[in-house]
């Protein structure tokens, strides 16, 4: 079979799933609307009991006696929206917002019962001068056939107003996405601040353990050479002196290349991948199908994070050979790093809570899929082109006056 006959089944089969669950979702809507719509009558009923509220002690009840059903038939109403639907809606979810949305939802629930029942009525007209009514004329089949398509495009309609009344009532506001956008913020700044210690306690260590005692061992050659007497004696300890500056120098060429690549900023974020392909104690194949080159905050994300990930298959993962995938699709840029090492990898650990801090830092996300035996895939989306940072204004100057200062040399320049 060619793969043309194959991608039409498959597109015939998705669109035959998409209308069953769509179908199953008004169906099983039209039946949260009968409970939502005696909630409301209950609602109505009590109103006259409303001024009781006026009383302190009374106020809890109302939460204690309607909080269980709302909350009840919002989590099915979520659950419908996206099982059936695929509309994903996050919270918070209060009691009030609840409320408002079971009230106002009720009256779409029972135009979905209108809906679907246009459908059958449709197709009874178009069977009907098959047989199952005597003396119709086949035109009928004409009316049958718009009743059908009325109400496949009244579900398509229905499901776009679920949308909007689900996304507008229950969804959250501005407000609580300024307060998530902080919250995010707070802990990627606090995240960036200890990957930077981290960065530092690093390098002392490899100053350190590395090229600090290659400098000592040096200058213990050239004082034993300087202190003897014996000529040939010297010259050897001059050799060995001049091959502990050699590695010495190679420590600190690697030291530097761990600490910021330059190749990264002169060549690229493929090349400096390249390279770090050639460094690499695994195998380390690179899939870079980029067509344009990054911002510079998220190249330089983008490397330290696939450098972080080659080094825990190396250590931790018992990996043989690692693939990196790097692409764009829709303006997020995707990296994808998958090792066939023994997986089980925990993503609270030190390497990747530090890898997810370094990919939040530029409001990227991480996720870890490794399973016990492996292989393990860790996927970084990252925004091709991040918001720029305005710039900061001068000390001692408030925002406010710094911004209109700005604003008034920008109207007086010419």
């Amino acid at each position: 079979m060619t793969p043309e006959p194959r991608v039409r089944r498959g597109a015939a089969r998705q669109l035959a799933r998409s209308s069953a669950l769509a179908a199953a979702g008004a169906l099983l809507g039209v039946a949260t609307a009968v409970a939502e719509l005696w909630l409301a009558l209950l609602c109505a009923a009590a109103l006259p009991l409303a001024p009781l509220l006026l009383w302190p002690p009374a106020r809890p009840a109302l939460p204690a006696a309607l909080g269980p059903v709302v909350r009840a038939l919002t989590r099915l109403e979520l659950y419908r929206l996206a099982r059936c639907y695929d509309i994903e809606i996050p919270g918070p979810h209060t009691l009030p917002r609840s409320l408002g949305y079971l009230a106002a939802r009720w009256p779409l629930g029972m135009l979905g019962a209108l809906v679907l029942g246009v459908f059958p009525a449709g197709a009874y007209l178009v069977v009907s001068p098959l047989g199952a009514l005597d003396g119709n004329s086949p035109a009928i089949v004409v009316f049958g056939l718009m009743f059908m398509y009325l109400s496949v495009q009244g579900t398509v309609g229905l499901i776009g107003m679920e949308r909007w009344l689900a996304r507008t009532v229950l969804g959250p506001t501005r407000q609580d996405l300024l307060e998530e956008r902080v919250a995010e913020l707070t802990a990627s700044r606090a995240g960036v601040v200890e990957a930077v210690d981290e960065e530092r306690r690093r390098i002392e260590r490899d100053l350190h353990d590395g090229v600090q005692q290659r400098l000592v061992s040096l200058a213990m050659l050239l004082g034993r050479a300087q202190r003897g007497r014996d000529p040939d004696r010297a010259a050897a300890l001059v050799r060995d002196a001049h091959q502990e500056a050699r590695q010495a120098l190679d420590e600190l060429r690697e030291v530097a290349f761990r600490v910021y690549p330059i190749v990264l900023d002169e060549f690229g974020l493929e090349t400096a991948l390249a390279s770090l392909a050639d460094r690499s104690s695994l195998p380390l194949h690179v899939d870079y199908t980029l067509a344009r080159q990054p911002a510079r905050s998220v190249a330089t994300a983008v490397y330290f994070a696939v450098r972080e990930a080659v080094t825990n298959a190396a250590k931790h993962a018992g990996a043989d050979s690692v693939r990196v995938e790097v692409g764009e699709e829709h303006g997020v840029l995707t990296v994808r790093v998958t090792d066939n090492g023994r997986g089980g990898a925990d993503p609270r650990g030190t390497g990747l809570s530090g890898l997810a801090r370094r990919v939040a830092a530029v409001d990227g996300t991480l996720r870890v899929d490794s399973p016990p035996g492996g292989p393990t895939v860790l996927t970084a989306r990252l925004p091709a082109d991040p918001p720029a940072v305005p710039p900061r204004p001068p000390a001692g100057v408030p925002v406010a006056v710094a911004a209109g200062a700005g604003a008034g040399a920008a109207e007086g320049s010419p």
